[in-house]
Parts: structure tokens; sequence; C-alpha cells
């Protein structure tokens, strides 16, 4: 059975894009507009990781970790944030947060796949 992951971005081509990219390896992909739709979607189904923007209206990234990490089937899945975001501090409040990992856009398809890759191993 292929991995259900969760695509987090208020930009509907970034979406598109990491989606496509995902699905091309087989994954299977939905998708969020934002933090809170994105946290709906995770009290109904599960993902078995998250990649999730910083900067978006209802509900920021790190905002949405915060709220996964207290909800007990998501103590443990991947999850990343994706954003234009590159300062070490907010690199901090991320992993404070509860965040496996941070990577910075434009992103790189393969790249990308690595990450999923290795932290789904």
């Amino acid at each position: 059975m292929s991995k259900k992951l969760l695509i987090v971005d208020d930009s509907p081509s970034v979406r598109q894009m990491v989606e496509m990219t995902l699905k091309g390896a087989g994954y299977a992909v939905k998708t969020a507009s934002d933090g809170q739709a994105a946290l709906n979607l995770c009290k109904t189904e599960m993902f078995d990781f998250v990649l999730t923007d910083q900067n978006m209206p209802n509900m920021d990234g790190i905002t949405l970790i915060k709220s996964l990490r207290a909800m007990p089937s998501y103590a443990r899945v991947p999850l990343i944030v994706l954003t234009t975001e590159a300062g070490e501090n907010m690199k901090q409040k991320g992993k404070a947060a509860g965040a496996t990992g941070w990577m910075v856009k434009p992103f790189d398809p393969k790249k990308l796949l690595e990450v999923v890759a290795k932290v789904l191993r």
C-alpha cells in the first residue's frame, strides 16, 4: 500500500508541483490550502507524512505542527516545513514545535523525494 502524504500550502502552484512530484513517485497525496483545513483533514484521516508551508492564512505551519503533535496519532508522523523562511530563528521555532525537518523554497523535486523517502523509512 502506498504511503499517504498531506501537502499544505496556500499557493495553488506550489501544491500542484509538490503533488505531481510525489504522485509521480507513487505516493497517495491529498492537499490543503492552509493549516486549519489540514488540521481538520488530519482529525478524520491518518497521513504517513505532512509537508507544510509556514506562512499561510487561518493557521500557519508552526501552529499546525504544534496542533498535530498534540494529537497522539501524529506524535511520530514526520512533519516537514517547506517555506521561503530560511532564518535560523524560524527553524528553531519549527524544531521547538516538533518539526521533523525544514526545506527552503524553491524546492528541488529530486531533493524532496530523497527527504520523503528518508523520513518514511
